[in-house]
């Protein structure tokens, strides 16, 4: 079976860390840059963490440029309450030295988009500011891009706020131009990034590891199950979601994932709802004899997954 190639947009904390070990140790996938945009942490430590775990995951000669560091309208803001004041739980993770592309993220897309034998699948784990940046600059790239996988959004609550997911909540108007862009594309909200979780034993067994790459696996993940330790969307006690993970789970195996295309836009203006993806699920006729059903739609919504398959995929390629 050929790989697929892929770009991963990142701002790397503990759940793109554990993605981007994914993407670059499965053999599903041909990882053909890292790109990085401020979001999880500023930039400067986005670049250096990412650096730090494809090294670790072997994949020194990836490509990784830096990228939009702030959100095209408002400032940026970070999310280190979860991922730690340097986006890796506060861990001692070896740093890496070698230099980033001496260019910027978007041209680095644009050149790898241009220069693709095959159209390009891009994985969005991050505000999607690059990628905004990326389809107003240069649209013509779009026909390279195969599809792009967003992790972002929700169907319901979100965790940023009351509606909002982080990386659309972070930059909306970035989110609004890729949404709208005409690029098939899935969205892999927060409804399946939190139903894929290692339990308890696998998490021990991994930071019980005596190799570096498992053993902090085991540690971001313990990490997160006590950050979210109250959050009632990871069913079991003491488990921790591998989030961002998922996302490149599901395009190693999209058998695994339930999807409707449906209608979504990203609220702009209310500041109750400011960054809330809306996800139209009716059918049938609406206000202003408006007709709603799935031919309208513009997003391959995933709306369930098989949560043990790629808990199963993840931990056979990270441990």
């Amino acid at each position: 079976m050929n790989s697929i190639p892929v770009i991963l947009d990142v701002d790397t904390g503990i759940d793109d860390a554990l993605a981007l070990m994914l993407a670059a140790r499965h053999s599903g996938l041909a990882l053909e840059a890292v790109t990085c945009v401020g979001g999880n942490v500023p930039l400067p430590r986005v670049v250096q963490n990412t650096l730090s775990v494809l090294a670790l995951a072997g994949a020194h000669e990836v490509p990784v440029a830096a990228g939009m560091n702030t959100p095209l309208i408002e400032p940026a803001r970070d999310a280190s309450y979860v991922h730690g004041s340097n986006g890796l739980a506060d861990l001692d993770v070896p740093q890496r030295q070698r230099p980033v592309e001496g260019i910027h993220a978007v041209e680095l897309l644009r050149q790898k988009l241009t220069a693709a034998a095959q159209p390009i699948t891009l994985i969005a784990l991050a505000p999607l500011t690059n990628i905004a940046m990326l389809l107003r600059m240069y649209p013509q790239v779009a026909a390279n891009i195969e599809r792009i996988v967003f992790m972002g959004g929700s169907v319901g609550p979100g965790n940023a706020t009351a509606v909002a997911e982080f990386n659309i909540w972070h930059d909306p108007e970035a989110a609004d131009i890729v949404v709208r862009s005409g690029i098939p594309m899935m969205m892999y909200g927060l409804e399946p990034f939190y139903r894929v979780c290692c339990e308890t034993e696998a998490i021990s067994t991994l930071t019980d590891s005596d190799e570096l790459r498992p053993g902090l696996v085991g540690k971001l993940l313990r990490h997160l199950s006590r950050v979210t330790e109250d959050e009632d969307r990871i069913a079991e006690p003491g488990a921790a979601a591998i989030g961002d993970a998922g996302a490149v789970c599901a395009v190693i195996d999209p058998s695994g994932v339930f999807t409707r295309r449906l209608p979504v836009s990203v609220s702009l203006h209310s500041i109750d709802t400011r960054g809330q993806t809306i996800v139209d699920l009716r059918h049938g006729p609406g206000t202003a004899e408006a007709t709603t059903d799935d031919l309208a739609g513009n997003v391959d919504v995933v709306l369930d997954v098989d949560a043990a398959r790629y808990r199963d995929l993840f931990l056979e390629a990270v441990s």
